[in-house]
Parts: structure tokens; C-alpha cells; sequence
């Protein structure tokens, strides 16, 4: 099976698309062509996909990335058995396309719930614009076939699609949490708590305990970020590839989720809960439901309010003076991760899925 997957908003090494999905087809022995923003990105295409380059869809600049994806899109409609897309833009990519192979839309997020946290888009055209997110959705599920990255996201729709969960891949074995660094993994902005990170690590600063933040920033946040890397505050890596961010989580004391109460949060799993978790690291969240739900039922991290830096530091702290319950957390989270979300269990499901779409065997 030939697969086409393509996106214009994603970093191309975003983990769910290459380091799960991708990596799953690519290990069945399937063939994949993987359309992304690579230029706009600084990264080269992996050895084991077919790169092809798109430009980078971002805030308002949008119609040239997704006339270059329907040009990719038309040129190999041919020459694939079945494409997979996963930007809600790219929907428009595809529309209206005649002798097409099979397309899947990927569904990461809850579009509408998002606008909120798009700074770009004015307030007084959400309203109109949330409609025709619900318009298209609907469109694009009576006319594509569906994958969904949440449960929650079961009920924007009509009929019921196969959920391929954000899971991780949970390594054979981890160390023990340590007690002089917490870290952040994944994108950071005002509404996943940037501002509230580096008061924690101005906090810490008395203690000797070092915050590491690994992730693509956004253009609010940059500055905040340089600025804390300056006064000393904490570490910023800026965006890695997840095979490689992932190692940074070895050993550290805590992993940090601090999302703003924002609809679009409420119903999904952060993936960095689980990261940390498969890591053997202790959680501390703030208390969006889906999170909460996974810390207290392994008894995998703790749960702080809303913007609450205070909080924040002062769990560190407990954490780091509480070896033994540290290492129980972590211990817990780890086992829970392995047995429950370890993303090759899913990947079977997906790549079967993905199969009987295209009508090939595997």
C-alpha cells in the first residue's frame, strides 16, 4: 500500500503524524509519501518516507499552503492507494477532487473550540467562522472517512468513527526520578501555561532545582522565553524531534502540563501526561478533566489549581524532599503507561483500519 499523508500546520516531526503514525505504516511495509512544510521548518524528510515539501500554513497566511497541497494532492491522486490529511485547511485541498483515492481525515482537535486560542483571528469573526468549521466537519464526514484523536470528539459527529488515542511509545525500561530537574515537553504559549513555567522556575531558582523547557514557542511567547533563558531562569530547547525530547524526560523529578481552563482543553488527553508517565517521571497538572482523571487513577502525579505557580513549586518541592513517594509515582505512572497506552497496541488497530479503507491486503 502507497499512503500519501500531508499536512501544512504541523511541524513535520510532530509526534502523532510521523513518530506514531507514519512509523507504524512504514514498519507494516507500506510505502508513505509524507507532504509537509519541511522548508518552512528547517528539517530534511526522514530516510524512510518519500518527503515532499509544502509551504507552512500559519494565522492568516493559509491559501498558498493549501493550493500547494491540492496540487500535490491532484498530481498524485494516481499513484496512492489512499491519502491521509490532517489539517482541517486541507479539507479544502481535497473538496471537489474527482477520481480520488480513499482520504481520512485525522482528527486532532476540537477546530471550533480552538478559535479561542487563536490570537490572529478577530473576536467579532469567530462566531461565523466556528459555524463553517461545523459546516465542513459535517461535509467532510459524509464525504471522507474519519479518525479521531479523542473519545470526546465522538459527539461532533453523526456516526461513530475508529479513535486512534495520542498514546506513546513506553520503553522496556526507565530510571528512577531524580530530584534537581522538572521539565515541559511540547508547544507553549499563554494558554499552556508559559507565563506560569517561568515563574516556577524563578521560584525554584532559591532551591537549585532546574527547569527545562523542550518545544516549539509561539510568536507571543518567544520573547518571554529568550528573556528567562537570559536572566538565568531556566533552559529552553525550543522544538526537537520527539525521539529525542523524549530522552530528556529520563531522570528528571517532575514533568509539568499547566493548561489554561480553555474548551478546547477540557475534553483531551494531554499526551505529555502520558509521555511523563511511560518515562517513569511523577505528573504535576493542573486540573483539566482528562487529566485529572489519568493522574488520580494511577496515582501518577498531583493536581494543582489554575495558574498557580505557587502551588506549582510547592509540589516540586514535596517531591523532591518525598523520595519515596516520588519514586512511587513514578513507578505507578510507568506501569500504568506500559499496560494501558503503549501506542503499539493502537498502531495494529490503525494500520488495519487504513488497509481495509484502501482494499488492500496486509
Amino acid at each position: 500500500m502507497h499512503v500519501l499523508v500531508m499536512t501544512v500546520v504541523h511541524h513535520p516531526e510532530d509526534a502523532r503524524i510521523l513518530h506514531r503514525q507514519i512509523r507504524a505504516l512504514v514498519d507494516a511495509g507500506h510505502e508513505v509519501t509524507y507532504a509537509a512544510p519541511y522548508t518552512a521548518r528547517g528539517v530534511m524528510a526522514r530516510s524512510w518516507v518519500n518527503g515532499v515539501d509544502l509551504p507552512r500554513a500559519a494565522e492568516r497566511r493559509r491559501f498558498a499552503a493549501v493550493r500547494a497541497a491540492r496540487k500535490v494532492f491532484k498530481s498524485m491522486r494516481d499513484q496512492v492507494d489512499l491519502v491521509v490529511i490532517h489539517d482541517p485547511e486541507l479539507l479544502l485541498a481535497v473538496a471537489g477532487v474527482r477520481r480520488r483515492p480513499p482520504v481520512v481525515w485525522d482528527v486532532h482537535e476540537d477546530t471550533p473550540a480552538t478559535l479561542s486560542l487563536k490570537p490572529w483571528l478577530p473576536a467579532f469573526l469567530r462566531p461565523p467562522v466556528r459555524f463553517l468549521a461545523r459546516l465542513l466537519e459535517g461535509t467532510a464526514e459524509r464525504h471522507l472517512h474519519l479518525l479521531l484523536a479523542e473519545t470526546a470528539y465522538a459527539g461532533r459527529f453523526r456516526d461513530a468513527h475508529l479513535v486512534v488515542p495520542n498514546e506513546t511509545w513506553v520503553p522496556d525500561g526507565v530510571t528512577e526520578p531524580g530530584d534537581d530537574r522538572i521539565v515541559y515537553l511540547g508547544w507553549l504559549s499563554e494558554a499552556r501555561g508559559v507565563h506560569e513555567a517561568i515563574e516556577v522556575a524563578r521560584l525554584l531558582q532559591p532551591y537549585r532545582v532546574a527547569v527545562e523547557l523542550i518545544g516549539y514557542a509561539d510568536p507571543q511567547s518567544r520573547p518571554l522565553l529568550n528573556e528567562a533563558v537570559t536572566e538565568g531562569l531556566l533552559e529552553w530547547r525550543d522544538f526537537m524531534p520527539n525521539d529525542e525530547a523524549l530522552k530528556r524526560l529520563d531522570g528528571a523529578l517532575a514533568g509539568l502540563s499547566l493548561l489554561h481552563d480553555e474548551p478546547n482543553y477540557r475534553h483531551s488527553m494531554p499526551t505529555k501526561i502520558v509521555e511523563y508517565m511511560a518515562h517513569g517521571i511523577p505528573v504535576i497538572t493542573t486540573p483539566s478533566p482528562r487529566a485529572v482523571e489519568l493522574v488520580e487513577r494511577y496515582g501518577s502525579g498531583v493536581v494543582v489549581p489554575w495558574r498557580d505557580p505557587k502551588a506549582v513549586a510547592q509540589a516540586v518541592l514535596t517531591l523532591r524532599d518525598d523520595v519515596r513517594e516520588r519514586h512511587a509515582q513514578g513507578a505507578r505512572g510507568y506501569a500504568a503507561a506500559r499496560a494501558n497506552h503503549h501506542w503499539p497496541n493502537s498502531a495494529r488497530r490503525f494500520v488495519a483500519q487504513l488497509e481495509a479503507w484502501a482494499g488492500v491486503k496486509g
